[in-house]
C-alpha cells in the first residue's frame, strides 16, 4: 500500500499504472508545497512499482518547482510552464482563445478543454510529443506541440463542431451580453444625471451654423471631414438633412465609431489612413466609466467648463459613481479650493507616479476626441464646453447606450 501514490491515482480517476505526468503535476499542487515535496519519493515509489516511472527529467522539474513555490519565489508563469511541459497540458492561450481558469470555465469551454487533454494524451502515446524536451524548453519541440494543439482545436469534431470555432463564438457573445449590461447602466446613469441637471435648452443658431461648417467638412477629402465620416458611419452622399440629427449623429459617433471603411479611398493618403486609425484606436479605448466621468462634469458643470483633454482626464480620475455630487461644493471643471494645513500635513493630498501616468494615458485618449469635438462645436477654442456642447453631448451619450440607438424617452 502507498497512500502518497494511491492518492494520486485517486484524484486522477485512473490506475497507477494510467497516470500521466499531467496527473502527478496536479495532484502535487494540490497539497502544500511542504507536504507535497515530502510525498515526490513515495509518489515515485508507487509508480515505479506499478510500471509507470515516468522519467528522471520530471521528478528533477517536479522537485525544482515545488522548492521554488515553497520558498515563495515561483511565479504563475513559472507553475504554468511547468504544467505545460507535461505534454498533456493545454497552453493557456492559443490562437485567439484564452482558457479561463477550470472553476470559471463554462459547461462547453470545460467539455472542450477535456477533449483537447484526451487528443494530447493520444499523440503522447503516439510519439508525436516529448516531453523532456518541452521541460528543457526545446524550441522545436515548444513549437510543435503549440501546432499539434492548434491542429486539434481546428478540425472538426465527428459532431461537426470546430472547437476554436464554438469557443470564440462563445465568447464573443458573452461579450456583446456584458457590453449591453454595460450600455444599460450607463443609460441608466446618464438619464439620472440629466434629470438632476434640468433644462438644457438647444441653441437653434449654434447648431444651424455648426452643421452648415460640417457639411463642408465632410464634402472634402482629408481631416476633419473624412475623419467625422468614419466615426459617424455616414457618407457624403448621404448627410441626414436635418441639422438635429446630423449633428447628434456626428456627436455619437465619436464615442462610438461606427467606420464606413472608407480610408481606402483613392483621396485618403497612407500617412491619413495610419491616423486615423491610430485616432480610431484610443477613441474605442475609453470605456463606459470614463464616458461617464467626462458627461457627469460637463453636464453638471454648463456652458464654460473646461473641457480639454488634461481636463476630461482629471474629471476620470476624481470620479465616484456613487456620490456624483461634489462633496466640497466645487464647481465641476475647477479645482477645490486649497487647505491650508496641505502644506504642513505630510500626508497631504499628491498624485503619485502611477495616477500621473494614468493621467497622461487617459489624456491621449481624449486628444482626438476633444480635436473633434472643438469641429462640432462641443468645445471652443479654449476648450471649454459651449452652449451646443451643453446641450447636444449628453444627448448624444443617450444614443450611443440606448438599445436602439435613439434619444431620451
Amino acid at each position: 500500500m502507498n497512500s502518497e501514490a494511491d492518492r494520486v491515482a485517486d484524484l486522477a480517476g485512473r490506475p497507477l499504472s494510467a497516470l500521466t505526468r499531467r496527473d502527478v503535476a496536479l495532484a502535487l499542487l494540490t497539497a502544500p508545497s511542504e507536504d507535497a515535496l515530502g510525498s515526490l519519493p513515495g509518489i515515485r515509489r508507487g509508480l515505479l512499482a506499478a510500471g509507470n516511472p515516468l522519467s528522471a527529467v520530471f521528478w528533477t522539474s517536479a522537485e525544482a518547482i515545488l522548492h521554488k513555490i515553497n520558498d515563495d519565489v515561483a511565479t504563475v508563469g513559472d507553475v504554468r510552464t511547468w504544467l505545460e511541459a507535461t505534454g498533456t497540458e493545454p497552453n493557456g492561450i492559443i490562437g485567439l482563445h484564452v482558457w479561463d481558469e477550470m472553476s470559471e470555465r463554462s459547461q462547453l469551454a470545460a467539455e472542450m478543454h477535456t477533449r483537447l487533454v484526451s487528443h494530447l494524451e493520444e499523440r503522447l502515446a503516439a510519439g508525436e510529443t516529448d516531453p523532456d524536451l518541452l521541460a528543457a524548453a526545446d524550441p522545436a519541440a515548444c513549437q510543435a506541440y503549440i501546432e499539434l494543439q492548434e491542429r486539434g482545436m481546428t478540425s472538426a469534431l465527428p459532431d461537426g463542431r470546430v472547437p476554436m470555432d464554438v469557443l470564440l463564438d462563445e465568447k464573443d457573445e458573452e461579450f456583446l451580453a456584458e457590453w449591453d449590461a454595460a450600455d444599460a447602466d450607463a443609460l441608466a446613469a446618464t438619464r439620472g444625471l440629466l434629470d438632476r441637471v434640468g433644462d438644457r435648452p438647444l441653441p437653434t443658431e449654434d447648431l444651424r451654423r455648426a452643421s452648415a461648417r460640417l457639411r463642408q467638412d465632410m464634402a472634402r477629402p482629408g481631416w476633419p471631414g473624412a475623419l467625422l465620416i468614419e466615426c459617424g458611419g455616414l457618407r457624403p452622399d448621404e448627410l441626414p438633412a436635418d441639422d438635429t440629427e446630423l449633428w447628434l449623429r456626428l456627436a455619437a459617433g465619436v464615442a462610438s465609431p461606427q467606420g464606413t471603411d472608407d480610408w481606402g479611398a483613392p483621396d485618403a493618403g497612407d500617412g491619413d489612413s495610419d491616423e486615423a486609425e491610430s485616432e480610431l484606436a484610443a477613441i474605442c479605448a475609453i470605456d463606459h466609466f470614463d464616458w461617464l466621468a467626462a458627461i457627469t462634469a460637463l453636464a453638471e458643470g454648463g456652458p464654460g467648463t473646461a473641457a480639454s483633454a488634461a481636463d476630461l482626464a482629471g474629471y476620470v480620475r476624481d470620479y465616484d459613481p456613487e456620490d456624483p455630487e461634489d462633496p466640497d461644493g466645487g464647481e465641476p471643471g475647477e479645482p477645490d479650493e486649497p487647505d491650508e494645513s496641505d502644506d504642513d500635513e505630510p500626508d497631504g493630498f499628491y498624485l503619485s507616479d502611477d495616477d500621473e501616468d494614468e493621467d497622461l494615458t487617459m489624456e491621449s485618449l481624449f486628444l482626438p476626441v476633444t480635436s473633434l469635438w472643438q469641429v462640432l462645436g462641443a468645445i471652443d477654442d479654449d476648450e471649454r464646453l459651449t452652449a451646443l456642447g451643453w446641450w447636444g453631448l449628453p444627448e448624444a451619450m443617450l444614443r450611443v447606450w440606448a438599445p436602439s440607438g435613439g434619444a431620451r424617452d
